[in-house]
């Protein structure tokens, strides 16, 4: 047994032999030495070719993206493209007597050429197109860091210009309104920028551990566009904003970007004036100013359906209903804010509220929280107002239950109660209640947006963009 696998390791051991005896004679022949080379951190083999220092295509395919493309190398990588071509002669091959390409630039440089049927590369030229540092021996690539942060604001869009001196690996983020481009294993200096844009007007540039995020928050009604350009000298990656961009995002992702709000004024009569609705209208102007979507359930001459107005509930990012109580014989007056309490009919809203979780799912509908935290900002607002509001629970309304985000019951007073509809009859008293409203709506939802835009949030879409091939050394995925 043992005699027989050693004879047939002598019979594999002769070829190996032969093509290593081959190689050193096709060496011999040629002013050619076999050294090591520090490759971006790896060690490979090098070969001296008259002088000048090259390394195999096998060595460089994990670094570098290359193509042949009939007599030329295509060579992509930090940013940059190359073409290189092949001397069939060695000895040319390594004097400036080629002309190389380094991106749209020629120039007189060493190029490549073939040993023992192999393409190899001169690692000076290659530094020399790809911004690297070489020396003897020793091929390292740059660090990619952020070079610069421009900007240009147009009518329909504004754009965001990041300058890298080499190609990265960007990570796109959509959380909530907030766009995040992260530069994996990038430095830069930690700065915010103001632009003259309307739809940019600032971004931030922030480290966080080894990556380099740069981030600005998406408009209203507003897609984005991140793309990298190859340029001379480096990477440059580009964001665009603006509603004259499409929004190709997930839909449920609009609404934090375009949050429907419902008023839903009650009809209540026998008071000579439809204060419900005056609020209501007042409230909607007001919101509807600042950029913000709001639908009402009823006008002077006209009026939704239940089967409508609870449509628009379950649509509804923030739902309101304004009524007057009307209890007969009571004592009972002033504002009471009312949070919705008990089950929805909707199971899957009880089961979000009950712990369960879902893609998207805080975008869609919000924890019993988020009436409360409406509810706090509304009678903070009305005391600013001068009017003091109570807080108490409602089991039985069915469009609060139905509807999936934050929703109130804003009782303005009593019909039955003297002093309730002297205040009412009020120009400050429906300007007080009519602004409170508004602030505190506005103020919910740009919170909401805002705590969305953090990374804890699951309400996200990304992409991953590489800029000028992949350079995969030192961490580039």
């Amino acid at each position: 047994m043992n005699h027989l696998q050693l004879s047939s390791n002598r019979r594999w051991a002769r070829p190996l032999l032969l093509s290593a005896g081959l190689l050193a004679a096709g060496l011999a022949g040629a002013q050619i030495t076999i050294g090591k080379l520090n490759l971006a951190g790896k060690e490979v083999q090098s070969a001296n070719l008259y002088g000048a220092e090259y390394a195999s295509r096998t060595a460089l395919d994990g670094l570098l993206d290359i193509e042949r493309q009939g007599e030329v190398m295509r060579v992509v990588g930090m940013g940059h493209t190359m073409l290189l071509p092949i001397d069939t002669d060695q000895v040319r091959a390594t004097t400036d007597f080629n002309t190389v390409q380094i991106d749209t630039e020629r120039v007189k440089a060493r190029t490549a050429t073939w040993v023992n049927g192999v393409v190899y590369f001169p690692l000076d030229t290659l530094a020399r197109g790809l911004g690297a540092e070489y020396r003897p021996g020793t091929f390292t690539l740059a660090s990619p860091q952020l070079q610069s942060v421009s900007s240009r604001a147009g009518s329909t869009s504004d754009r965001l210009v990041l300058d890298l001196n080499r190609d990265v690996t960007a990570k796109v983020e959509l959380r909530g309104a907030q766009v995040r481009i992260i530069l994996k294993n990038t430095t830069g200096k930690a700065q915010r920028y103001t632009t003259r844009g309307a739809f940019i007007p600032s971004a931030e540039v922030k480290q966080q551990a080894s990556d380099l995020i740069v981030s600005f928050t998406l408009p209203q009604n507003s897609g984005y566009r991140v793309y990298p350009v190859v340029r001379s000298g480096g990477t440059r990656i580009v964001a665009d904003a603006g509603p004259g961009v499409p929004q190709d995002f997930p839909a449920v992702l609009e609404r934090v970007g375009k949050p429907l709000i419902v008023l839903d004024p009650t009809r209540v009569e026998g008071l000579g004036r439809d204060v419900t609705l005056e609020v209501a209208r007042r409230s909607a102007e007001l919101l509807s100013k600042a950029g913000w979507q709001v639908s009402m359930t009823r006008d002077q001459g006209t009026a939704l359906g239940q089967n409508q107005k609870l449509q628009l509930a379950r649509q509804s990012d923030v739902y309101l209903a304004l009524d007057l109580g009307r209890f007969p014989q009571t004592q009972r007056g002033g504002v009471t804010v009312y949070e919705g309490s008990g089950n929805s009919a909707s199971q899957v809203i009880n089961a979000v509220r009950g712990g369960q979780t879902a893609p998207y799912s805080p975008l869609v509908i919000s924890d019993n929280g988020g009436s409360r935290r409406l509810s706090e900002l509304l009678r903070g607002e009305l005391k600013s107002g001068g009017v003091t509001a109570e807080q108490d629970d409602l089991r039985r309304m069915l469009t609060l239950s139905e509807a999936p985000q934050a929703a109130l019951l804003l009782e303005l007073g009593w019909a039955g109660n003297a002093q309730d509809r002297a205040n009412l009859a009020t120009e400050a008293r429906l300007q007080a209640l009519s602004v409170a409203v508004a602030r505190s709506v506005a103020n919910y939802l740009t919170t909401r947006a805002a705590n969305a835009s953090q990374a804890s949030s699951s309400a996200s879409t990304t992409q991953t963009i590489l800029t000028g091939g992949t350079t995969r050394a030192g961490g580039q995925q």
